[in-house]
């Protein structure tokens, strides 16, 4: 940390005692495979103290060098200021953003607890594994942590132990003047087994501490008094350790209080061979290796499952049900809300896929995510497919994170538009872990309705646009839904959510070659009469309707006007030049862009001479038709504006 001149060096000195009980004693991992399918998770909850993982990783020996380690926090390391999933090196998860990584680890919980329900057999304990978090007051302090632990005890997910890093510091100093709640009584009324008072730096204490977590049905907390900085002679016990290097006379002064005389980054062969995990770690992984081969001879389709799920394969023909009511929408479909087309594209695809795990904040009715062979996960039976997550969208969002870190499962959950807001930075934090979770967004838009401008998301589209790796898909009709939903399936690397409507909307058919082309993210939905048309529309969503009227009523009037429907932009813009450049000519000057959301999120796809019909303030409370009217949005507006761009 002296080195990179930044760091945190405050946490891993005051739980190093606590990672070495529990990475050597305890922690059932194989560094020479860190994707072993039964290990152990840990997760690094206050993950400003990454120089602890990375110090563990190092020693237990996975392949994390020591040269890694001189180049902490530097461009290009694999030793970031804080940690960045790498399950090569055995980072289970990126963590940093506090009370995220305690709710990953709830994820991964509750990933091992279904997966043990549908695969464990009498004598074939095949998913047994636990997850463990080292989590701070910041953690605790933060709002999802509450949401996470407070669902963790209610499921009574017993695999899942947590170690408190209790020493009464954060960056501001002692915590006492913002943070003086009884953590204890808090999570013993979540429901948590809660061990209290463990001395952090005696080692007898912290293993029977994790010895009686484990036995325990409940979700447990471990609460550790520590020494922040601990071994520090003039720092421990203070702010000053927490966010900065201790400086080169106070590690002077740590080195000879330890008596250790070995230069920086040499470590003696003694500690190497002592802390050196792979041979046992191997051991481990081969008793299991006999297990499930056994397990395959009993029972070798759901051996297969497991392999299939775990490696996240997928056959050409995984698809069927749900390519089958693709074709069979291209010409007939029924005029509903695409909340409701989401639905019919969900039953097909749970016939594709029996890993997908549903779930809803508290919604599940409104947002159409519970499909007909949903069966609640309950805290007494974890063999079902879907969460009730309550009223807890941030919470829901992480641990859908953490289910798709584990792996084996497909994660999907609901919510209203508006309310992705708080689901913002686990939706985030999916997109830069590249995990293949799916947000089901309906309530679009001002077509909410009566429930007002509260309710009614404007910014959202555009904004969730904005992050990086995340497909956002808006259809404007069951086909387009359904394609949507097969392309969230088939994208594992990649988060997408899918922005659905309340209202009800029109359908339209297309070619074999058109369908195909939804998946591109843009394409021509109809054409016009001219080589070169008029005027290009480019709509998304339930403004594709208004766009389809207009084209045709001008069409009527003799004039050319291109309707492309483009419900995923960020995939459009990733298609070869040839192809955009055929939906959307780079020379075109009249294109009008329609969206029900702030309008200058589309200006640079308007032409020199276009324009954009969309919002420029919060909605209202009303009836959707009369604030679509308002608003602009009706067939009588977009025509009259088309008329005045073609003739400008």
């Amino acid at each position: 940390m002296q080195k990179a001149n930044s760091g945190h060096p405050g946490m891993p000195m005051g739980m190093a005692d606590i990672a070495e009980v529990l990475w050597n004693d305890h922690l059932s991992h194989n560094p020479s495979n860190p994707k072993w399918i039964n290990r152990d998770r840990f997760v690094l909850s206050n993950g400003h103290g990454s120089m602890l993982l990375y110090s563990l990783l190092h020693l237990t020996g996975y392949p994390l060098s020591i040269e890694d380690i001189k180049k902490f926090r530097q461009f290009g390391s694999h030793t970031a200021g804080h940690p960045e999933l790498d399950l090569d090196l055995g980072i289970e998860t990126t963590t940093g953003p506090l009370g995220q990584g305690i709710t990953n680890a709830v994820g991964m919980a509750l990933a091992e607890s279904i997966l043990a329900s549908k695969f464990n057999k009498d004598n074939y304990s095949l998913i047994d594994h636990y997850t463990y978090a080292f989590l701070g007051d910041g953690c605790l302090m933060e709002g999802i942590s509450h949401e996470a632990s407070s669902l963790a005890g209610t499921l009574n997910l017993g695999k899942l132990i947590c170690i408190y890093d209790d020493n009464g510091i954060s960056i501001d100093g002692e915590v006492t003047d913002w943070f003086d709640e009884d953590v204890c009584a808090r999570y013993e009324s979540y429901g948590w087994h809660v061990i209290k008072d463990v001395d952090g730096h005696d080692a007898e204490a912290i293993s029977n501490a994790i010895i009686e977590s484990q036995a325990s049905d409940k979700p447990s907390l471990i609460d550790c008094k520590t020494v922040i900085g601990f071994g520090s002679p003039n720092k421990q016990g203070t702010a000053d350790t927490h966010g900065a290097p201790l400086g080169d006379d106070e590690i002077s002064n740590l080195r000879n209080t330890l008596g250790w005389e070995d230069d920086p980054f040499v470590i003696p062969e003694s500690i190497k061979d002592a802390w050196d995990c792979r041979e046992k770690g191997q051991r481990k992984e081969d008793e299991w290796k006999e297990l499930f081969e056994s397990y395959q001879a009993d029972y070798p389709e759901l051996a297969k499952d497991l392999e299939t799920y775990m490696n996240d394969q997928k056959a050409n023909d995984e698809f069927k049900a749900l390519n089958t009511l693709i074709e069979e929408l291209r010409s007939e479909a029924p005029v509903v809300a695409t909340r409701k087309s989401s639905l019919a594209a969900l039953n097909a695809a749970k016939e594709d896929f029996d890993n997908m795990i549903g779930g809803s904040a508290d919604l599940t009715g409104s947002v159409c995510t519970y499909h007909d062979d949903s069966k609640p996960i309950t805290k007494d039976d974890h063999d079902g497919n879907y969460i009730f997550y309550g009223v807890r969208e941030f919470g829901m969002s992480a641990i859908m994170n953490g289910m798709a870190l584990h792996g084996g499962l497909i994660p999907y959950a609901g919510t209203f538009l508006t309310f992705s807001d708080y689901s913002r930075n686990a939706i985030r934090m999916a997109a830069m872990m590249e995990l293949g979770v799916i947000h089901v967004l309906t309530h679009d838009s001002i077509g909410l309705g009566e429930d007002g401008p509260t309710h009614q998301p404007i910014e959202h589209v555009p904004s969730l646009r904005l992050i990086p790796g995340l497909d956002v898909w808006r259809p404007c009709d069951t086909l387009e839904t359904a394609v949507a939903w097969k392309m969230a399936i088939m994208n594992r690397d990649k988060p997408s959510a899918l922005i659905l409507t309340r209202q009800s909307l029109p359908q339209y058919e297309r070619s074999i070659e058109m369908t195909k082309s939804i998946e591109r993210g843009g394409y021509i939905l109809k054409d016009g009469s001219k080589e070169i048309p008029d005027a290009i529309i480019i709509a998304t969503g339930s403004e594709v309707q208004y766009a389809m009227n207009a084209s045709k009523a001008l069409e009527d009037q003799g004039q050319s006007v291109r309707v492309i429907s483009m419900p995923c932009v960020e995939i459009f813009e990733q298609q070869p030049k040839e192809y955009r450049d055929s939906v959307l000519p780079p020379y075109f000057e009249k294109v009008m862009v329609i969206e029900a959301s702030i309008a200058s999120s589309w200006k640079g796809y308007a032409g020199k001479k276009g324009m954009v019909i969309g919002m420029e303030s919060f909605g209202a409370s009303a009836p959707a038709p009369e604030l679509f009217k308002h608003f602009g949005f009706s067939d009588e507006n977009v025509i009259e504006k088309l008329k005045e761009m073609i003739n400008s």
